[in-house]
This record gives structure tokens, C-alpha cells and sequence, in this order.
């Protein structure tokens, strides 16, 4: 889904220009050829120009980067027309129509894109608008854009030709596509690939200052983006389409910052012989450097309990930046950055009903505590709140929830470290989809918990120094059932506690039962 947005690598001008402008608001003025701003009469790229050029920007690169150019590199200007009709070409290449429908649906299903948004198109034309230079790996040429000035040029060149050099050592298509088919790892390495370049970039831009991106301040990426919404085609997109389009090169410029400044550009054949795994490592440098390995999660085939009319079009992880965009749609941005901090390794499922188009979405996310599993069943209730927002029938458990909507029943369960969604679906194919997974199955609307005695307290059977009020000690799920202890209901019934809820405060804290 997230790697249909990041098919094609653009360019994005208006990001590397704010970057120049950046850099000479903080003093930290570059080679003047690389950053004057075009004149108002400034003229078209002549061939010889542009040849001239990129020869002395790729001998430049090649001693930043100490990536040697092992073949000649064939390079050539192009007009707009010949760029959108390779971003086309390209597009059609990396994905089947197939495919780019099915992610198109997923961004749909997930609340990423508005329903019916025209995401192909869409790109194709954001795409358009902003490439001013493109390295092709395939026929491993440099293209750029016949209608910049020189002056831009160069500092894409800069960004382009550091691709060139990566290509010819560590052949950056066949790496970027071992990947497959997590496009969460793939979009680590993405970002690996435009983050390093992003630094080259500015190592490029502050030659003859003496200092280089290693000797920056840390400074925070995001400062960079003002200038996106004043671009005609970004200003119409989706939070999450920026979001996506954006992520390679400032969230891989930190992580590329953050891993090379100790060891500068030696370090770089690391980062392609040992990439980063997921998303998480490129937002948590640390993480990367600690090789923290997110968990292999698995969803169970929903096809028998849908029924012949569904088929399944899309399957995938999403990832630590996948999850924040989902959480972003519905609540704020730092509630949603923390939450999806605590992610350890997903899996999505997306149906279909082949005449009605109806979607089911399942997912499966595992966090990396049961108290974060905790806190994302309450927030994510509210996201789901806020997605639907008509909705009926709504059963709320301190694990469980779901409701009713237009396009079928939402449910939320946690169990342990883990949380399922299922949206679309009946309670009949969710108590399918939890018996597939072996967790206990969830309430029913018609049960309820058993209230303890009046004073809202439950008794313990064990020792008799341990009979004691729960609300009077902390208790912990584990030691309850290594001890063996039994819930005592206002009945006088023994039942065995199978977990203990702790969403609530402890002085209200509730025990789900089952039977002896």
C-alpha cells in the first residue's frame, strides 16, 4: 500500500530548495554556484551545459561519498512530457493495475485516502510537478529537467548522481526489491537510499565551508516542510500521501545523520550490507544500531468464513510509520507518535466482494508490552469512534469493542500483547478469526461482568494470608494464575480468574470470569 505512493522516487524540487534556503538562514552558506537563485531571465540548459555540469558534480560526489565510478554514465535532459510519460512507464512497471487497485483500496479501507480518491492519477501528477531529475536504475541514466535553471540543477544533480554511484557498487533495485513483500522493510531501505543521498546532498552544498552534515547541530526535519503547501498538487494532498512522499528523505536523512556521524562516509557500505528492517530502525536509529528485530505476525485465511463471493486482494505489514499515519487520521499527533512507538510487528488483510466492492479489513498488531497493548485497545476505540461515526449497537469491554456501522461490524479485542481488528465483518466471522488465532472468545453484548460485593471487591481464595481484597494490593495477571486463585462472585461461585484487566484505575479494577 505505502510503497504504491513511493513506486517512483521523485525529486521533490521544492523540499531541496527549502533546504537551501535553511542553510543560508542559519549562516551556513554553500558554494554559491550550487545555491544562487535563478535569475528572472534565466535561459534554458544548453546540452553542453548540462554535460559540463554533471561531470564536475559527479566528480564532486565521488570524493564526498568515496564511491569510485566504475563506468561511464549516460545522462540527458528531458522535457515535462518525456518525465510524465516516464513516470507512467514506471508506475505500470513496478505494479500491475491489479495491484496498484488493491492498494489504492487498502489506503481507502485503513481511512488513509478519501473514499473514490483517484490515487494513480494523483501521483502521476504530484510526480510530475515535482521532478526535476531522476537517476534510472534499469537503463542507468541520469535524467533532468530541460526547464530548470543550472543553478537548480546542480544541487539535484548532487541528489541524482549520488544514486548513480550507489547503483554501480551496490545495484540499488535488486537491494531495494530483496525486500519484498514487507513494504514496511522496503520502505527502510527506500529510505536508505534517499536519506544518504539527502546527506551527500548537503555535504555537497556546504563544500567550502570546511565543515560538512557531521558537524551540524541536530535540527529537526520537519522544519523543512513550510514550503510544501504552496506547491499546486500538494496543497490538494491527503495528509498521509505528503506523509508518505516525504518519509524517505527526511525521515532517512536523520537516520542516515544519525548513523554516519561517527563513522562518515566509510560507514555507508554498512547500511547496504546490513539494511535496516523496518521502518521503526529508520525512525529509531538506536534501534537499528541495537538490532532490535520486529516479531513475525501472522493472520489466519478469512476466505472460508466470508464465503465464495470474497476474495483476498491485499496482504502486508504496515510498520511503525504505517501505524502513526493511522492513528494521525483520528487522533493527534503525538498521541499517535507514541502509540505506534510501542509497535513490535503487524500484518493487515484486506477482502473483497467481488460484485458489491464491500472491503473487510483484518489486522493484527503486536505490541511490546501488555500494558501498551492496553492503552492502544482504549485509544484506538476512540479512533475507531471517529471513523465511524455512525455506528449503533456499541459493546464496550475493558479488552473488547465493537459497534455496528453502515458497512458492517467493528470489532477491537487485545489479548496479551496483541490486538485484532476486524471491520466489515459479522461477530460470527470475528469469533472465527479469534478461534483461528486460539485466543479465548471475546464477551457477547448479552453477557456481563459479575459484579464482586457491594463494596466493589473481590475476594481471593488462596492462603489465608492471601484472602484479601483485590482494590487492597497490586496484582499482577501472572502470579493471580500461578497461585492458582479463584474469583468470588456475588453468588458465592468459584471461578478461575483467566486475566486480569488493568485499563481502569486500580481502585476500580475488574476481573473477567469464565466458568469453573
Amino acid at each position: 500500500m505505502i510503497s504504491q505512493v513511493k513506486s517512483i522516487p521523485p525529486r521533490l524540487s521544492v523540499l531541496f530548495l527549502a533546504i537551501v534556503c535553511l542553510f543560508n538562514a542559519t549562516g551556513m552558506h554553500a558554494q554559491e554556484s550550487a545555491v544562487a537563485p535563478p535569475s528572472a531571465d534565466a535561459k534554458a540548459t544548453s546540452d553542453a551545459d548540462f554535460l559540463a555540469a554533471a561531470d564536475e558534480v559527479l566528480s564532486k560526489m565521488s570524493e564526498i561519498t568515496g564511491l569510485k565510478l566504475r563506468t561511464p554514465l549516460k545522462k540527458s535532459l528531458r522535457t515535462r512530457e518525456e518525465i510524465r510519460a516516464y513516470v507512467i512507464k514506471q508506475m505500470n512497471e513496478e505494479k500491475n493495475p491489479a495491484e496498484r487497485y488493491a492498494g489504492a483500496r487498502s489506503a481507502e479501507a485503513f481511512g488513509l485516502i478519501p473514499k473514490g480518491f483517484e490515487l494513480d492519477a494523483f501521483i502521476v501528477n504530484v510526480l510530475t510537478e515535482q521532478v526535476e531529475g531522476l537517476y534510472d536504475p534499469k537503463t542507468r541514466e541520469f535524467y533532468i529537467a530541460d526547464w530548470s535553471p543550472l543553478s537548480e540543477q546542480r544541487m539535484v544533480m548532487a541528489h541524482e548522481l549520488t544514486h548513480a554511484l550507489e547503483d554501480q557498487h551496490f545495484q540499488i533495485e535488486a537491494w531495494l526489491k530483496a525486500a519484498r513483500p514487507n513494504e514496511d522493510a522496503e520502505l527502510a531501505r527506500d529510505a536508505v537510499l534517499e536519506g544518504s543521498a539527502m546527506a551527500a546532498m548537503i555535504d555537497y552544498l556546504m563544500l567550502g565551508t570546511g565543515r560538512s552534515l557531521k558537524d551540524l547541530p541536530d535540527f529537526d526535519p520537519s522544519m523543512l516542510l513550510g514550503d510544501l503547501a504552496s506547491t499546486p498538487t500538494l496543497q490538494k494532498a491527503p495528509p498521509f500521501i505528503k506523509d508518505a512522499l516525504i518519509f524517505p528523505y527526511l525521515g532517512g536523512l536523520t537516520f542516515s545523520a544519525a548513523i554516519l556521524k561517527d563513522s562518515g562516509w566509510p560507514g555507508l557500505s554498512g547500511l547496504f550490507e546490513k539494511p535496516p528492517v523496518s521502518t521503526q530502525q529508520i525512525l529509531h536509529p538506536a534501534l537499528y544500531r541495537s538490532g532490535r528485530i520486529p516479531q513475525s505476525v501472522t493472520l489466519p485465511p478469512l476466505e472460508k468464513l466470508l464465503g465464495s463471493n470474497w476474495s483476498k486482494i491485499d496482504e502486508n505489514v504496515m510498520g511503525e510509520f504505517g501505524w502513526k499515519e493511522v492513528l494521525k487520521q483520528f487522533l493527534d499527533g503525538t498521541r499517535a507518535k507514541t502509540l505506534a512507538a510501542a509497535w513490535n510487528g503487524d500484518k493487515y488483510a484486506l477482502y473483497e466482494e467481488k460484485q458489491s466492492k464491500r472491503m473487510v479489513l483484518a489486522t493484527r498488531l503486536r505490541l511490546d508490552s501488555e500494558e501498551h497493548a492496553t492503552r492502544f485497545s482504549g485509544q484506538y476505540s476512540e479512533a475507531l469512534e471517529k471513523k465511524y461515526p455512525d455506528r449503533s449497537n456499541l459493546t464496550r469491554r475493558p479488552n473488547f469493542f465493537s459497534f455496528d456501522s453502515p458497512d458492517g461490524g467493528v470489532f477491537l479485542y487485545c489479548f496479551g500483547v496483541e490486538c485484532v481488528t476486524l471491520e466489515g465483518a459479522t461477530r460470527k466471522m470475528f469469533d472465527g478469526l479469534t478461534k483461528a488465532i486460539e485466543w479465548p472468545m471475546a464477551l457477547q453484548p448479552s453477557q456481563r461482568l459479575e459484579s464482586a460485593a457491594p463494596a466493589k471487591t473481590a475476594m481471593i481464595f488462596g492462603s489465608a494470608e492471601n484472602n484479601v481484597a483485590a482494590s487492597e494490593v497490586v496484582l499482577g495477571p501472572q502470579f493471580l494464575e500461578s497461585q492458582g486463585y479463584s474469583f468470588r462472585t456475588a453468588n458465592d461461585e468459584k471461578r478461575q480468574i483467566v486475566r486480569l484487566l488493568q485499563s481502569l484505575p486500580k481502585a476500580q479494577q475488574v476481573f473477567e470470569t469464565f466458568g469453573d
